[in-house]
Formats: structure tokens, C-alpha cells, sequence
């Protein structure tokens, strides 16, 4: 039986790499993105459906709802860094507008997502949230962001395990090929996250995707509730 998949934020990283790997089961896979041009490159280059939809907007994710009868698998992958603080800011305002756009692009995107579509999902599905190591060290207001999506995901699997549907949190360590760091990433920041794992080695988006693939499957039914370390034994308490 073929599954319908939707991933959010997929035009590019973990999402577009997650997107592509249902893509091979073969499935019917949606993919999100907020702009038309990126989401239309990505759906025709992974052979899948693009839909225009910005996850921390209310209105949009309403009409994304209303393009899918049912849902097997949900990955909230939509997600990233706030940018400059506005011209002009104080230190109160510049330090409001970034908890607000970390904090509604981390965690509220998920959480419209999933609340819209939660009675699109079928019996034994699965719904998957992209966080952060940054949930456990010093990750700022992303990190508080990221910390507080698994605190909702832990209560979502809640009220969701009656219908069999897993929920879990995907927390990805250092991922070296995402536009994540926006090219600012030094050459001795690369090194020292690299030394904290224990396999010496960056992650890779396909790490994630295969992780995320394996919840969803039949293995990992009773897998829910759960953060899933995707790190490489780096460490996460400091």
C-alpha cells in the first residue's frame, strides 16, 4: 500500500534529504516550502508534490490541509535561525524579535502543522519533529525553542498513542552539509565540532533521513515519545 508523506521545510538540508528518501520507497510524498521557486525546483527535481506553505502562518497551513485526504507519515523538518535584529532595535526589542522568529519558526511551525492535519493521520501512523543538540547545550533562544518542541512532542504522543500514532523528536548533532550556519562557520569551529564526536566525523543530512525513515516503519512502533540523539556520541551537557 502506498503511504502519503509530507515533510516541511524540504526544499533544502534535512528536509529535502528526508523528502528524497521516501521519494524511494516509492510513495506520495508533499514537500513545503515558503517560496514558489525554491519548492517548485525541489518537488520536479525529487519527482514529488510541492506545496507553497509557510508552517509558522496559520492561514497557509490551514490551506495545506486541505490538500490531503489522509497522512501516514508528518516530518516538521521547517525550522532554522533567526536573522539580524530589525534596524534600529534596542537591546529589548532586538532581544523580542529573535525569541519570537525562533521560537514560531521551531516550535509553532510544528505545532500548526501537526494540529491541522492530526485528523488527517491514519491509524499507525507517524509524526516526526527535526530539533537540535542545541536543546541541550548552549543553544540560546533556538536552543530554548528546540527544548520546548520535545517537551510538546512528548505530549502530543500522548494524546495521539490511543490511535497507534508514534511521535518523536529527531535531535541532529552538527550536520556539516545544510546551509544551517549561512557559510559563517570557521574552519576551528568545524574541527572542534567535529572532535566532540566519538566517531570523528561530521553528520550528514542522509544520517537524519534514514533515521527518520526508520520511524516510520514497522520496526519502530513502539518507539514514541522519545528524543533520538542523531550526533555521533557528541556531547550534549555542555
Amino acid at each position: 500500500m502506498t503511504r502519503t508523506i509530507l515533510v516541511t521545510g524540504a526544499t533544502s538540508g534535512i528536509g529535502r534529504a528526508a523528502a528524497a528518501r521516501f521519494a524511494a520507497e516509492p510513495a506520495e510524498v508533499f514537500i513545503t516550502g515558503r517560496h514558489a521557486d525554491t519548492v517548485e525546483c525541489t518537488a520536479k527535481e525529487l519527482n514529488v508534490k510541492g506545496i507553497v506553505c509557510d508552517a509558522t502562518n496559520p492561514v497557509t497551513v490551514a490551506n495545506l490541509a486541505t490538500h490531503l485526504s489522509s497522512l501516514d507519515v508528518l516530518v516538521n523538518a521547517a525550522g532554522g535561525l533567526a536573522g539580524p535584529p530589525p534596524e534600529g532595535a534596542s537591546p529589548l526589542e532586538a532581544a523580542h524579535a529573535e525569541w519570537q522568529t525562533h521560537l514560531s519558526q521551531n516550535l509553532l511551525s510544528a505545532v500548526l502543522t501537526t494540529t491541522a492535519l492530526r485528523d488527517r493521520l491514519t491509524h499507525g501512523s507517524t509524526v516526526i519533529n527535526i530539533g537540535s543538540i542545541g536543546a541541550e547545550r548552549r543553544g540560546g533562544s533556538y536552543g530554548a525553542a528546540k527544548a520546548a518542541l520535545a517537551a510538546w512532542n512528548a505530549s502530543i504522543s500522548a494524546e495521539l498513542a490511543p490511535r497507534d500514532i508514534t511521535c518523536n523528536v529527531i535531535s541532529p548533532g552538527y550536520i556539516a552539509d545544510t546551509n544551517f550556519f549561512r557559510g559563517q562557520l570557521s574552519d576551528e569551529r568545524h574541527v572542534a565540532l567535529v572532535e566532540e564526536t566519538h566517531n570523528k566525523r561530521p553528520g550528514s543530512v542522509d544520517d537524519v533521513a534514514e533515521t527518520a525513515y526508520f520511524l516510520a516503519s514497522s520496526g519502530a512502533r513502539h518507539i514514541t515519545g522519545q528524543t533520538i540523539n542523531v550526533n555521533g556520541g557528541a556531547f550534549t551537557t555542555r
